[in-house]
Formats: structure tokens, sequence, C-alpha cells
């Protein structure tokens, strides 16, 4: 549990960053093109939440999606896969981030859970593993592993 919440809150910093280097691009653009002052723009507490969420939920579903991992699971040595092993599909990696964002406390079923599972976990069918140097990969029944070799028969060489 402790390493999940440490990658989530990670991975929090690196969207307000994204989003902070937007508004900061954005001010710097209406500066050069309407003139001084250089101000961030002022969404209002509503439109800001949505932004930020809509910047996680897309953030979060991108890196489960692609790589497996978010940077906060990168740094913590986690990979997020569905049970068997695979990448998860856009609509799991979407649900996931929503049910995420939308209730973090989720962390706290790890406890209770038999196999380690946030609420999230639960409800999409997927799973968290410990994944240090990338090496954890769903491979077929019957392909060779990482050392050994077949020649061009399919005979172990």
């Amino acid at each position: 549990m402790v390493s999940r919440t440490a990658a989530a809150a990670a991975d929090l910093l690196v969207v307000l960053a994204i989003l902070l280097a937007a508004e900061a691009g954005y001010a710097a653009a209406h500066r050069l093109l309407v003139g001084p002052p250089f101000a961030y723009p002022d969404l209002g507490p509503g439109a800001t939440a949505a932004l930020g969420c809509t910047a996680l939920v897309v953030y979060l579903t991108c890196g489960w999606l692609f790589g497996g991992r978010t940077a906060g699971d990168q740094l913590m040595g986690l990979r997020v896969t569905d049970r068997s092993g695979r990448r998860l599909t856009w609509g799991t990696a979407l649900l996931r981030a929503l049910l995420c964002v939308a209730l973090p406390v989720g962390l706290l079923w790890i406890p209770f859970s038999r196999r380690g599972a946030s609420l999230q976990d639960a409800v999409t069918g997927s799973a968290v593993v410990h994944d240090w140097y990338g090496r954890t990969r769903h491979r077929p029944t019957g392909s060779p592993s990482a050392g050994e070799a077949r020649d061009a028969r399919g005979r172990m060489g």
C-alpha cells in the first residue's frame, strides 16, 4: 500500500507540473500576442478542478495503456496489468483511471484483499505487480525463455 500511495503522489506532482507549465506557456503566448501584463489565466475553482481531473485521467490512462506504468509507477517499480499479465485495454485503463481519480481512498482496500488489490483493481480486474527492471512480460506458453534459443526448424540450439 505504501509503494502504491507514493506512486500516486508522484503522479499527482507530475500532472501538477504539466498543468503549471501549460499555464505558463499560455501566459507567455498571451503576453507575446496581446501585450502586457504577463498573468496566469484565472479559470475559477470549478474549471481548474475539472481541468486537473481530466489531465490526471488522461495521464493515467495513457501511462497504463501504452507502457503499463506511469512515472510514479516507474519510480516505485510497479506495473499495472490485467490478471493474466497483459497490458490493459483502452476501456479498462480508462475505467481504472476514472476510479482512481474519483475514489482515491480505494487504496485502503489493499490490506483487506487476499491478492493485495485496491478497490479499482477489484472492479476492473487489473493487477499491480512489482517490476523494477521491466522484465514482466506476457509470454505465450511454449515460447522460449530469454536464455533459450531455437534454430530455424524450431529445435533448441
